[in-house]
């Protein structure tokens, strides 16, 4: 089945971004862990699991909306949008194990004691790792919100949220470091990576909680349900009425179904080019959406309705 063009653009832009996130997060997890363990620094070395979790969420993401660009088939007539939500599942949940590990750890190093001194020039070298990874999660941060927005793609949302998370604890962990390069008090160490690890915990449960409504078709949110169903009455004096309006969203893509009453003496073309042109109008604010509109005829007109018409009657 061959894909509208401007669709199969968007899922070119998607997997591109997608590509970009995963080759960022390899170099930080690289850099991160290499200078965390040459400190002993479990704040540091907190975040680097952290960005494996990311790096981890990059990959399962950059799949994903591969998947999900695959026009309907015979196995799958819905669509793929879906390999997109479920991998948003798996993203929370490899996430709150990794915040597990992280407070785990840090939580051993207070019991055993912190390290009584950090070398000075290791200790400015894992600064500057962080001052990078700020740095480089908030561009391919930004860069992964705005397609997302534009391409209605929860798995690049989702990464780049949790880029935006890792920007925050590592804007910690920096600070902290710079604490302890003045200060000299390595207990603050594991004491920063507890936060970083509570962070990430909260991270975790807003995305375990977006991803499951979409998983069992929860309905769209009602600021939109609301911006849908004031579309469809703009076109009220040429119809009845609407009910039976249904919403749900599918990775990207989001189905919309309602019934549609109309004039019982109108002919099928007519009824027909009603329901395109309600269509034509919701695609332009929702262009992945998918449209099911039912015609019922009301013989009776306006004055008869009853209370499951939905815009206001007309005189």
């Amino acid at each position: 089945m061959n894909q509208d063009p401007r669709q199969a653009e968007s899922n070119r832009v998607k997997v591109q971004t997608a590509h970009l996130s995963v080759i960022s997060n390899t170099g930080l997890v690289i850099l991160k862990f290499g200078v965390g363990f040459a400190i002993g620094s479990v704040s540091i070395i907190s975040e680097a699991i952290h960005s494996s979790m990311d790096l981890l969420a990059a990959v399962i993401a950059f799949f994903s909306v591969k998947k999900s660009a695959e026009p309907p088939d015979a196995g799958h007539s819905f669509g793929h949008g879906k390999f997109e939500d479920v991998s948003g599942l798996v993203e929370a949940l490899l996430i709150f194990g990794a915040a597990i590990i992280i407070i785990a750890e840090a939580l051993l190093r207070l019991l055993i004691g912190p390290i009584q001194e950090f070398s000075p020039g290791l200790l400015s070298f894992g600064i500057a790792v962080m001052g990078i990874s700020v740095l480089a999660n908030w561009y391919v941060s930004s860069r992964l919100m705005k397609v997302a927005k534009e391409t209605e793609s929860i798995a690049l949302e989702s990464d780049a949220w949790h880029l935006r998370t890792d920007i925050y604890t590592s804007l910690g962990v920096f600070a902290g470091l710079i604490l302890i390069h003045i200060t000299g008090y390595t207990i603050l160490d594991p004491l920063i990576a507890i936060g970083v690890g509570l962070v990430i915990l909260h991270a975790a449960a807003d995305l375990l909680r977006r991803s499951f409504a979409d998983i069992i078709d929860h309905s769209l949110p009602p600021q939109d349900e609301e911006r849908i169903k004031a579309i469809i009455c703009a076109h009220a004096g040429e119809y009845y009425g609407f009910h039976g309006f249904r919403s749900r969203r599918s990775g990207p893509d989001i189905f919309i179904e309602f019934h549609l009453v109309v004039p019982g003496e109108i002919s099928v073309t007519r009824s027909h080019d009603l329901a395109d042109h309600l269509e034509s109008d919701l695609l332009v604010e929702y262009p992945r959406a998918k449209l099911t509109i039912h015609i019922e005829p009301c013989p009776e007109g306006c004055s008869q309705c009853d209370s499951s018409c939905t815009c206001p009657k007309k005189e």
